[in-house]
C-alpha cells in the first residue's frame, strides 16, 4: 500500500517521541532518490532517519539497515551536509493528515549564526520530494528540481518560494464533525463505498476505506443503496478510526499465504479473514524497515549497475553476431574439396583446353569418368583457371582451421560473459557490484574512464551455508572469487559443484576430516541450481567432484575450469531451502 496521510500522522508522532533534541551527525545519499540522516539523540543514541522519494516506495522513517553509499556523494548530499551538519531538530510538523512532514532545525550557518531550516518530505508517489527551505520560507535546494516543463502548477526550484501541494478538498477527520464528513460521503451516490470515502476524506488510502466499508455494510456497496443502519455503522466507525489516531494506533504488517508482506496499516484490519497473517511490529519505522527493504535493496542495486549491464549485454550480443557470422563463414568451407578437384581436372587436360571458354567438360576420375561441368574465366587461361581454383582451396584450408579456432574462443568468450551477466543479476551490494566491474576492466571489456572512480573496498567474503547435517557450504560471487575458492582455498578432498551448461556460482563443501554426505551434496546441489540461471527451471543437472580433480587451462578466462572425473545429480532449485540452509549460518 502506499503510505498515507493517517500513517504519516502515527509516524510523526513516533519520530517525535524518539528524536526531538537530536543532533546530526552525518548525512548521505545512497542513491539518487533516497537521504539518510545520522542523528545522536541522548536517550536513544544513534538513530538513522531515512526518506526515499522513490516513487513506489516513498516514505520516512528509522531504519536498521543502512544502504551502502556511492563512492563521491552527490551534490543535494553535500549541500544538506554544509547546513544542516550539527543541526538540532526542534520540530516535526504534518500539514492536517496530507502527506507532508517537515522536519525543523537549528542550524549554524558559515559564519556561525544561528539559523532556522526545514527539510521537508512529500510523499506523492511519483512527485515524491525532500526540500531544504530557509527561515523566510524559501527553497534551498531539492531532491528533485521541478520546472516549468515538468509543472505548470507548482515549481520546486532554488530561491522560489515553498508552496504546499494543491488542495484536494478532502474533510480532515480530527478537525471535521464525524456528521458533516459523512453528509460528504453520501454526496457521492454513484460511487462504491470506499470510492466515496476516499473522495471526501484526508489521508486515507483504499485499504482504510476498504476496511470501514467492510466494516459498515459488509461489502463495497453503492452509496445510494444505504440503509440507516449502514449509514450509523459509518458515523461510528468514522469516529473510532479519529479516535485511533488520537493514541489507539497499532503498527500492524499483513502477509500473504506464502509468508511475504503485502500490506500494512496502523489499525486492525479484518477484510482478508481468513486469508491473511496479521502482525503487530513493535513500531511504524520498523514495520516500514521490515515491508520495503528486499525490495528496495533489489531495486538500488538494479539502478546502480544498470550502465554496468547495458555494456555487457551489448557486448554480449556483438560477439554473439561475430561468432553466427563466423559459423556461416565456416559453412561456405565445407565446398572446398570441389575447389581441389576443379583445378586438378583442369590440370590433367589442360593440353586439350582453350583459353575464352565459360566452362569445362571434363570427365571425372573420381566418379567413373563421367563428366563434369567446371566453371571458368573466360579472359583467363586454362593454367590459370587452374591456379585460380588451388588458391582458392588453399585459402578455405586455412580459412576454415583458423575459423574453428575463432569460434571455439567465440563460444568460451559467450559462456563467460553469461556468467559475469549472471553474477551481476544476483549481486547484493555495492561492493559486489565494484568487484564485477573491476573483473570487465581486467579483462578489457570496460574501459575505465578518467571522470570514473572505482570505489576501493575489501573483497567479499564467499556467501556462507550450512547444511541440515552440519557441512559448510561456500559460494562464490563472481568469476574472481570463483577461481579463489575453488582453486586456491579449499582442500583436495573438498567437494565442489556447479550446474552442468548453465552459467552460475562455483560452490563448495568444506570437507575438513569427514565424507561428504549424501544430505550436504544434495542440498548444495539445490544451492548451486538457485545462484545459476537454471534457478527457475526443474530437473536441474548438477556436476559434483572432488577440488583435486579440477585444472584451470592455461590463458582460461575467470571462473574457467575443467575436470573429467565427475557424477552428476538432478535437483530442483527451492529458494525457502535455500534461505533455511542460509538461516543455519
Amino acid at each position: 500500500m502506499a503510505l498515507d496521510g493517517m500513517f504519516l500522522h502515527c509516524l510523526k508522532e513516533e519520530i517525535i517521541a524518539t528524536a526531538i533534541n537530536s543532533k546530526i551527525d552525518k548525512i548521505y545519499q545512497p542513491s539518487r532518490e533516497e537521504i539518510i540522516l545520522n542523528m545522536r539523540s541522548k536517550s536513544n543514541g544513534t538513530l538513522k532517519l531515512l526518506m526515499s522519494a522513490r516513487a513506489n516506495s516513498a516514505r520516512v522513517h528509522f531504519t536498521q539497515n543502512s544502504p551502502e553509499n556511492p563512492a563521491t556523494p552527490p551534490m543535494f548530499c553535500m549541500l544538506l551536509r554544509k547546513h544542516l551538519t550539527g543541526a538540532i531538530l526542534t520540530g516535526v510538523r504534518q500539514h492536517e493528515l496530507d502527506r507532508v512532514l517537515f522536519f525543523d532545525f537549528d542550524a549554524v550557518n558559515e559564519i556561525g549564526d544561528k539559523v532556522k531550516l526545514c527539510l521537508c518530505i512529500e510523499i506523492m508517489a511519483q512527485h515524491s520530494n525532500v526540500i531544504l527551505i530557509d527561515f523566510q520560507g524559501k527553497i534551498i535546494d531539492s531532491l528533485k528540481r521541478v520546472d516549468f516543463s515538468k509543472s505548470s502548477i507548482r515549481q520546486v526550484l532554488p530561491a522560489l518560494e515553498y508552496k504546499l501541494p494543491p488542495e484536494q478538498n478532502k474533510l480532515n477527520l480530527l478537525t471535521t464533525d464525524i456528521k458533516k464528513v459523512v453528509k460528504r460521503i453520501l454526496e457521492h451516490s454513484e460511487k462504491p463505498l470506499s470510492t466515496a470515502i476516499l473522495s471526501s476524506v484526508m489521508g486515507v488510502s483504499p485499504i482504510v476505506c476498504r476496511e470501514i466499508s467492510y466494516l459498515s455494510c459488509g461489502d463495497d456497496l453503492k452509496v445510494s443503496l444505504l440503509n440507516d443502519d449502514c449509514i450509523t455503522l459509518l458515523e461510528n466507525n468514522l469516529s473510532e478510526l479519529a479516535k485511533t489516531l488520537l493514541g489507539n494506533h497499532r503498527p500492524i504488517i499483513l502477509y500473504d499465504e506464502n509468508n511475504k508482506p503485502f500490506d500494512f496499516s496502523f489499525f486492525d484490519i479484518s477484510q482478508y479473514n481468513p486469508l491473511v497473517f496479521k502482525e503487530e511490529v513493535e513500531s511504524f519505522s520498523a514495520l516500514l524497515d521490515v515491508f520495503y527493504f528486499k525490495k528496495d535493496k533489489i531495486e538500488r542495486i538494479s539502478k546502480r549497475s544498470q550502465d554496468l549491464r547495458k555494456n555487457l549485454t551489448t557486448i554480449l550480443e556483438r560477439t554473439s553476431r561475430k561468432l553466427d557470422l563466423q559459423k556461416a563463414e565456416l559453412e561456405q568451407c565445407k565446398d572446398r574439396e570441389n575447389l581441389r578437384v576443379f583445378a586438378e581436372l583442369i590440370t590433367a587436360h589442360q593440353y586439350s583446353l582453350k583459353k575464352g571458354l565459360p566452362y569445362y567438360d571434363l570427365p571425372n576420375y573420381y566418379d567413373n569418368n563421367n563428366l563434369l561441368r567446371v566453371p571458368a574465366d573466360p579472359a583467363l587461361s586454362p593454367v590459370q583457371n587452374s591456379q585460380k581454383y588451388y588458391k582458392e582451396y588453399k585459402k578455405t584450408y586455412t580459412a576454415e582451421k583458423m575459423l574453428k579456432d575463432l569460434i571455439e574462443n567465440g563460444k568460451e568468450e559467450i559462456v563467460y560473459l553469461e556468467s559475469v551477466l549472471d553474477s551481476l543479476t544476483r549481486a547484493e551490494s555495492e561492493t559486489e557490484l565494484v568487484e564485477i566491474k573491476k573483473e570487465l576492466i581486467e579483462g578489457g571489456y570496460v574501459r575505465l574512464r578518467k571522470q570514473d572512480k572505482v570505489k576501493k573496498s575489501t573483497p567479499l567474503p564467499p556467501i556462507c551455508f550450512y547444511s541440515s547435517d552440519g557441512f559448510k557450504i561456500l559460494v562464490g560471487r563472481n568469476n574472481i572469487q570463483n577461481d579463489k575458492l575453488s582453486l586456491k582455498s579449499s582442500a583436495k578432498n573438498d567437494i565442489w559443484l556447479h550446474t552442468k551448461d548453465f552459467p552460475g556460482a562455483h560452490v563448495i563443501i568444506v570437507a575438513g576430516q569427514k565424507e561428504v554426505s549424501d544430505i550436504a551434496i544434495n542440498e548444495a546441489a539445490i544451492i548451486a541450481a538457485m545462484y545459476s540461471t537454471a534457478c527457475s527451471s526443474s530437473k536441474v543437472p548438477v556436476d559434483f567432484t572432488q577440488v583435486k580433480n579440477l585444472k584451470k587451462p592455461n590463458g582460461a578466462k575467470p571462473g574457467k575450469v575443467i575436470y573429467h572425473v565427475y557424477n552428476t545429480i538432478y535437483v530442483t532449485p527451492d529458494s525457502e531451502i535455500v534461505d533455511k540452509l542460509k538461516a543455519n549460518n
